[in-house]
């Protein structure tokens, strides 16, 4: 289970066992959101929300779409460097605030 980034108490992580299309988990504590990257010839045109058990609070869901739109390049090249490539990305901690 590959921590891609730390971000104010949000962990972005990948599950070693996941699928297309490219998605990302966002834990914060035992809240969990998934969010669907969708793209159509190269630029994103959407982030889907998947319903999850113990979804994340809406201030941390609103956190997390804000980082996610600003990291999405970053998220999708960690996906296929650990489901194509097999290597593991490094974490990355971020502390400054996304506006």
């Amino acid at each position: 289970m590959p921590k891609i980034y730390e971000y104010f108490g949000l962990i972005f992580l990948f599950y070693s066992n996941d699928h297309l299309p490219v998605h990302v988990h966002v834990k914060s504590g035992e809240e969990v959101n998934k969010y669907e990257l969708e793209y159509d010839e190269g630029k994103l045109v959407n982030i889907k929300k998947v319903k999850t058990r113990y979804p994340l609070n809406e201030k941390k869901h609103k956190e997390s779409l804000r980082f996610i739109n600003k990291y999405h390049k970053k998220i999708t090249e960690k996906w296929h460097e650990f489901f194509v490539l097999h290597k593991s990305p490094k974490c990355r901690k971020i502390t400054r605030r996304i506006k």
